[in-house]
């Protein structure tokens, strides 16, 4: 799924972002407790932690780190899901987005906002997950990489 930008702070798409938010919430409530193994993932355009941002500065202000778009992504996972991070693979933080500017995917200046959230079948089955860098490489590549989880059902 891809959560709304939100573009920034106090404009009508941040608001519809924090809406858009409650909506999932309510939409997955059910099956998040369920026994099946079930995962909400995609581009959620927050990253969970100051740890998921190469600098939590740089984002002052901005959107993707906000107390509010922070407590949405605590709120969808009291709804029984669990963050399945990816393990890092060449640098200490496996982020899953770096701007096109400024060199910042060979500088590693990224984010993971790319994330998989698993009720709690999901989780125990998961037996790996990483980020695809390779994928973010080359000519006409996504700005993001898809993040993969290997299961076990």
């Amino acid at each position: 799924m891809y959560v709304p930008n939100g573009r920034e702070v106090g404009h009508p798409h941040y608001a519809y972002k924090l809406q858009w938010f409650e909506a999932l919430k309510a939409a997955v409530a059910a099956d998040a407790q369920g026994s099946r193994p079930f995962a909400v993932l995609g581009d959620y355009n927050v990253a969970p932690t100051d740890d998921d941002v190469f600098d939590v500065a740089a984002f002052e202000g901005l959107t993707h780190v906000t107390p509010a778009e922070r407590a949405a992504l605590t709120a969808l996972r009291d709804t029984g899901l669990s963050d399945v991070v990816p393990r890092p693979l060449k640098y200490d933080h496996p982020y899953t987005y770096w701007d096109y500017r400024q060199l910042a995917f060979p500088k590693n200046r990224g984010m993971r906002i790319d994330l998989v959230y698993g009720n709690e079948p999901f989780a125990k089955a998961v037996t790996d997950s990483y980020v695809d860098r390779e994928e973010r490489k080359g000519k006409g590549a996504s700005d993001h990489a898809p993040v993969v989880v290997d299961l076990d059902v």
